[in-house]
């Protein structure tokens, strides 16, 4: 369908070698995408991009390192030539309650979360702009929308990556870059692996209060990351979309 059809275009994904990044670069493979992955893990890059196929790359990347920001676009344009849609999907959580978290400990989620995206999107916003129709598509969390006693740090990174969409939806719809944030609500992957050893209720709560009754996938995000970096999203700027099985709808 041509309102879908991303072919010719140029989409990076950081963290895109696993858990939900990789299920939206393969959204967007499949819809045409030249997909670029920034991620630290070489043998987990090499992985993704045998996946992936076709004309996909991998570029390793530590998002906290100096100038990182930069050399990473400077490489993308040395392989592609051009940026059409950024996915902001890397991050880390440190599970603790808000009187056990260290200055460091806050320093490293929120510099992971946030402050790494500002510096991306900021160095991706030339080649966005030059696309004519650049697509920004942040990660932020259902912890955007409401809080838990053992993720202090990671929520307020969180709500303010919907603060900062927003920002960008404001400011650069000018240069016809569109902004959206999407919402993961609990998904099957190795962080959430982790947070069930570290908080044994968690899976059946989980279940029981999500209405679709089970966990997601990363595979549930292939169709809402191709959405929004296609011409059918083209009016679509500073939303914040849950991708929870209706988790949130209870309030």
């Amino acid at each position: 369908m041509p309102l879908f059809d991303l072919s010719g275009r140029v989409a990076l994904v950081t963290g895109g070698n696993g858990g939900i990044g990789l299920g939206m670069a393969r959204g967007l493979a499949a819809c045409g995408a030249r997909v670029i992955i920034a991620g630290r893990d070489a043998a987990k890059n090499s992985a993704a991009v045998a996946e992936l196929g076709g004309d996909a790359a991998a570029i390793g990347a530590d998002m906290l390192a100096p100038g990182a920001a930069e050399t990473l676009l400077a490489e993308v344009q040395a392989i592609a030539g051009r940026l059409d849609i950024l996915v902001n999907n890397a991050g880390t959580n440190i599970r603790k309650r808000p009187e056990l978290v260290t200055d460091e400990e806050w320093a490293t989620v929120l510099d992971t979360n946030l402050t790494s995206v500002m510096r991306l999107t900021r160095a991706a916003y030339p080649a966005l702009k030059a696309s004519g129709r650049g697509r920004i598509i942040n990660i932020g969390s259902m912890l955007s929308l409401f809080g838990v006693p053992f993720s202090p740090a990671y929520g307020a990174s969180k709500g303010a990556i919907v603060q900062y969409t927003k920002s960008l939806a404001a400011a650069w719809a000018v240069d016809g870059i569109t902004a959206n944030a999407i919402l993961p609500g609990w998904i099957d992957t190795a962080l959430t692996r982790r947070a069930r050893v570290d908080v044994p209720t968690l899976h059946d709560s989980v279940l029981a209060r999500t209405p679709a009754k089970r966990w997601g996938d990363p595979s549930d995000f292939a169709g809402i990351a191709a959405f929004l970096a296609s011409d059918a999203a083209a009016f679509v700027t500073g939303a914040a979309i849950p991708v929870d099985g209706g988790f949130s709808t209870l309030g």
